[in-house]
């Protein structure tokens, strides 16, 4: 089987739907899937790898407005249906909804070639955290005549499937998320990076890792961690990200360490140097944060939806409080603060349970459903829908 990738964001660009895809990639070229990643030029140094185990096609791009370390790529049809006349993917996976994704719909559309998506990010539900709250139901209309143009949809949950398709999302079907326990792990632990931090040994560090942007609820962040520095002068925080919200959470926050993005093995070192990772994002369809964090032993409090729904099971492995419940998220916030013993029980059980969530079998569930999808060619997306398999797979 050929597949061709169409993502705007991907790996050396460092967020969560860049991760996933390029483990999906490697995964299943290393399964004989023979994988061609299409995806914008990132910067000017920026050239397609060479020697991996996928190939790699780099088109123009334009940095997204507000940010910068982000990229749109531009609606390359004719590009892409020259490429595929000469070289005809069995399936084309569309894994991001912008120029250069609509592109793809169109190119894989004239040619006859069964089509796949996937639904990385809740792009219309941020609309209100940036003035617009107008642009809601156009957004959500936009998702939907686009990922229904495709034959299935994955998405990481079984709530947001369910509750895409109650929104006339068709097709919907589950592609969960993995963890590598071998990069993140309790053992990459460094004491002088805490010493750098100021942090004694049994001082607790909470650490934060995710877009420095509007749509996260820093504000209910900063809220429990300033409640906890009150309260617990020796602890100490610690934001290994970046985002457009940098510069003004440092000017407002000085007490806070801001390390900007890290490398991947340079963050399993920080997230394995802290104690408690704290997670009030209302905004996430997944959050590979959340089981990273466990795979590194911490105690985790969030919102008991996506990841956390998934995997938390509260009090034994994790705090997953009430959805939106702010006073139950500061309270679950001090508790760990004030508790050690709590801290170690929690992350212990974190680090066990991420170590039953691999990618091999998400990647494996993913390879499956590209394949129903590419023997479907010939037949309408109404045909295959009707005539799916329908699997008890679980991935």
């Amino acid at each position: 089987m050929k597949l061709a990738l169409v993502t705007e964001t991907f790996p050396p660009e460092i967020n969560g739907v860049a991760m996933t895809l390029g483990h999906l990639a490697a995964g299943l070229a290393k399964r004989g899937i023979g994988v061609t990643v299409h995806r914008p030029r990132q910067n000017k140094s920026d050239s397609p790898r060479v020697g991996g185990p996928f190939d790699e096609v780099l088109h123009p791009g334009l940095p997204i407005p507000g940010y910068a370390m982000l990229r749109l790529g531009l609606p390359m049809r004719g590009t892409l249906l020259r490429a595929w006349r000469v070289n005809r993917p069995d399936v084309v996976h569309v894994a991001t909804e912008g120029p250069l994704g609509w592109a793809a719909l169109s190119a894989a559309d004239a040619l006859g070639i069964p089509l796949a998506s996937s639904f990385h990010t809740n792009f219309h539900s941020y609309s209100k955290h940036y003035g617009f709250n107008f642009l809601t139901r156009p957004a959500l209309a936009y998702l939907r005549w686009f990922h229904n143009r495709t034959r299935i949809t994955l998405s990481p949950t079984d709530e947001l499937n369910a509750e895409l398709t109650r929104d006339g999302f068709r097709g919907m079907k589950l592609l969960s998320r993995g963890v590598d326990t071998d990069l993140f792990s309790p053992a990459k632990r460094d004491s002088a990076l805490r010493a750098a931090w100021g942090a004694g040994p049994e001082d607790p560090v909470f650490i934060h890792v995710s877009r420095l942007a509007a749509e996260k609820n820093y504000a209910l962040l900063f809220r429990a961690w300033s409640a906890i520095r009150a309260a617990h002068p020796r602890a100490r925080f610690v934001v290994a990200s970046d985002g457009p919200l940098r510069r003004k959470l440092e000017r407002t926050y000085p007490w806070a360490v801001f390390t900007g993005f890290l490398e991947r093995e340079d963050l399993a070192r920080h997230y394995a140097s802290a104690d408690v990772f704290l997670y009030p994002s209302l905004t996430e369809t997944f959050g590979n944060v959340v089981t990273e964090s466990m795979a590194s032993g911490l105690a985790v409090c969030a919102y008991h939806y996506a990841a956390a729904a998934r995997y938390i099971r509260d009090r034994e492995n994790g705090l997953a409080v009430p959805l939106d419940d702010e006073a139950a998220f500061l309270a679950g916030s001090l508790a760990l603060a004030a508790e050690p013993r709590l801290r170690q029980s929690l992350g212990l059980v974190a680090r066990a349970t991420a170590e039953n969530i691999p990618w091999s079998r998400v990647i494996d569930g993913f390879a499956r459903d590209l394949s129903e999808v590419a023997a479907s060619a010939g037949t309408t997306p109404a045909e295959f829908a009707r005539n799916a398999t329908r699997l008890p797979i679980r991935h």
